[in-house]
């Protein structure tokens, strides 16, 4: 125990020191974990320890290498890919939308004595990135200016996107959603209106020792189980890690996740999210939140300098901007909170903790909150611990998540196959796969909720499947969708008759 905390204590005095140093020179060079690969291997060797996604980590790519030269297009060489081909990029700069709908495709950027490849949209162009094949790799991109996402996955598993660089897109920067076995490390992200990661309905997740800083929400595990969110540098966001059920969403849950080893630290950012939406709730200051999540642990964090609180629990009720469903437990349930550092937590509460301050007569403002209902929680070092409304939580023990290396798959798991389903079977699937990530059933995510899309097309299915492959902005308070034109017809008029039948 003494050498774990010892471990855990060196650490953090050199994590400190990195963002001391940061913030002191206000630095705009590239971040410190990708490298040159001019005249290397096309993937770096991983940083990450031996557990049991070393398959994920250690793949590689068996096709053909294609190389994408500055002024060519990133996409002509995806379209002519083949499932294990390798597209290199090298350094220059694409203005483009790069849509990979084949499996076991690789993306690898080339620096080149600290030159990039940049992908800008110009915030004229909604999209960088967009998935829905299995087995998908992106790595050492330098990615800014769109307007939606810069990397976003739709249905797919096994996937990998490390090294890159973000800066400016839009709502999310990396989202995939509806995938399972997925990887995502050592990136740097910053300039984010909603999530700068955000993993939405996804199962057996490794988020580790990534940057990311002045966004709405740092890292969010929203309605996804069997996570891990560990050495990430989590700083001047509105809120640092978020750990959510959101109601309306196919996937009902969020457990098994595991908080760990991170540096959470001065998240005081002004929230810049769009009015409305679940994210624009979350209150400026806030280190941790978990929201009707179960079984989570936070353990070993320095959670540091956030100005509300270091960490919240709470369940939908308590959450602003949340309609309850009737299908989703709204109570965070066995939530375990042990051994992390504390300092300088709450020291300027927004008005409703301040209430409960009073309430609990108290003029300290709260490392842990814990507002609404839900059982089995415990925290450890109470003394040592700034606690508010936490007198029914039981005293941890015993608990560690040392056991638990990785979430990863010993194996990748099979790709999703559309095509092969029943008409029955395919409406649901590709619901929860492209749309649900961006509507859910009666909360407003990146577009308007599935009651507002039924409302406006009643019994015109063929309309909704006609916007989906030509999409065209209607509403100034929603950002542009993506065309889903590789979705065939036939799947385009089955998740279109879906989405006008389903309820919650």
């Amino acid at each position: 125990m003494k050498k774990l905390l010892l471990g855990a204590v060196i650490g953090a005095l050199i994590a400190a020191i990195g963002l001391y140093v940061y913030q002191r020179t206000g630095s705009s060079a590239a971040p410190a974990g990708p490298v040159d690969t001019a005249g290397s291997s096309l993937t770096a060797a991983s940083k990450g320890k031996t557990d049991a996604g070393a398959a994920l980590r250690t793949s590689k790519m068996a096709g053909t290498i294609l190389t994408v030269k500055n002024g060519e297009s990133i996409q002509a060489a995806v379209s002519k890919a083949k499932p294990g081909d390798t597209i290199q990029v090298m350094p220059g700069l694409y203005k483009e939308t790069v849509y990979i709908d084949k499996d076991n495709i690789a993306i690898i950027g080339v620096i080149d004595k600290g030159n990039w490849p940049v992908m800008d949209g110009e915030r004229k162009l909604n999209d960088a990135i967009l998935y829905s094949g299995s087995g998908i790799r992106i790595e050492n991109m330098k990615i800014m200016h769109y307007k939606g996402n810069a990397i976003m996955g739709q249905a797919g598993n096994n996937f990998v996107i490390r090294y890159n660089w973000i800066v400016d897109t839009g709502v999310y920067g990396i989202f995939p959603q509806f995938g399972k076995n997925g990887l995502v490390e050592y990136n740097v992200i910053s300039g984010i209106e909603d999530a700068a990661i955000y993993i939405g309905m996804c199962d057996n997740i490794q988020v580790s020792n990534n940057e990311v800083f002045a966004s709405v929400a740092g890292i969010e595990i929203e309605n996804s189980r069997h996570a891990i969110v560990e050495h990430n540098l989590v700083y001047n966001n509105a809120g640092g890690i978020l750990t959510f059920i959101t109601p309306g969403l196919p996937i009902k849950t969020t457990f098994d996740v595991i908080i760990r080893d991170n540096f959470v630290v001065d998240n005081n950012h002004k929230n810049f999210g769009a009015p409305g939406s679940i994210v624009s709730g979350v209150p400026s200051g806030t280190g941790i939140i978990v929201m009707a999540a179960d079984d989570v642990r936070i353990e070993d964090n320095i959670i540091r300098g956030n100005k509300n609180a270091g960490i919240i629990i709470a369940d939908h009720k308590s959450f602003a901007n949340i309609t309850i469903d009737p299908e989703a437990d709204p109570n965070p349930d066995r939530v375990s909170i042990y051994r992390n550092f504390f300092a300088n937590n709450g020291y300027e509460p927004i008005d409703d903790v301040k209430a409960l301050m009073t309430l609990n007569l108290t003029k300290q403002g709260p490392d842990v909150l814990a507002i609404g209902d839900g059982s089995g929680s415990c925290i450890s070092n109470r003394g040592a611990v700034k606690a508010l409304n936490m007198n029914s939580w039981a005293d941890c023990s015993k608990i560690s998540s040392r056991d638990v290396g990785s979430h990863l798959l010993p194996e990748p798991v099979p790709a999703r196959v559309m095509g092969a389903m029943e008409q029955h079977e395919l409406g649901p699937r590709l619901y929860s796969g492209v749309c649900a990530g961006c509507h859910a059933y009666n909360v407003r995510m990146i577009g308007p909720p599935t009651q507002i899309i039924q409302a406006m097309y009643a019994d015109n299915p063929q309309g909704i499947a006609d916007y989906i492959a030509n999409p065209v902005k209607k509403r100034d308070d929603f950002p542009a969708m993506p065309s889903q034109g590789h979705l065939n017809e036939a799947q385009r008029l089955a998740v279109a008759k879906y989405m006008l039948e389903v309820k919650q």
